[in-house]
């Protein structure tokens, strides 16, 4: 049995994570019963919470940022480009809610996250010299190693 959120019901307010706005309507949850210890409860209350966001056609996140974040998602992304994020570590419904959503925006700051380019560096005049210097005094004392002479 699942208990769907109307998307609806979030019109008009915004998750923001890092730079960017998420309409709380693109995102979907379900809340289902959850499974493992619990007794009666977990029998009769649909505490779990199955969110989804469609990466792929969110208006809100760049395409960029898209393409990172099904790519971060891994499993959790369906072939549609749809994360799904299954949160039942808690008893309670709110916090479970309140789960997948830190998890989604963690997930989101991770995509808009870019890396420092690499600017590639030459080695100075002086340290080739020390590092040629050092290799021919390590080829003298390895020189010096070989077999005695016949005299």
């Amino acid at each position: 049995m699942a208990v769907t959120a109307t998307p609806s019901a979030f019109q008009g307010k915004a998750m923001k994570v890092g730079d960017l706005f998420i309409d709380e309507g693109e995102i979907v949850e379900n809340f289902v019963r959850a499974s493992g210890p619990g007794g009666q409860n977990v029998n009769k209350v649909a505490s779990a919470v199955e969110l989804r966001f469609d990466a792929r056609r969110s208006p809100s996140l760049p395409n960029d940022v898209a393409i990172k974040l099904i790519k971060l998602a891994g499993a959790r992304a369906t072939l549609d480009g749809v994360i799904v994020i299954f949160a039942q570590r808690f008893s309670s419904q709110p916090r479970n809610r309140e789960d997948a959503r830190a998890r989604l925006a963690a997930l989101i700051a991770q995509a808009q996250h870019r890396e420092k380019p690499r600017r590639p560096t030459k080695p100075t005049k002086a340290s080739k010299t020390r590092r040629l210097g050092e290799k021919s005094r390590r080829g003298v004392i390895k020189a010096l190693r070989g077999k005695a002479g016949t005299d």
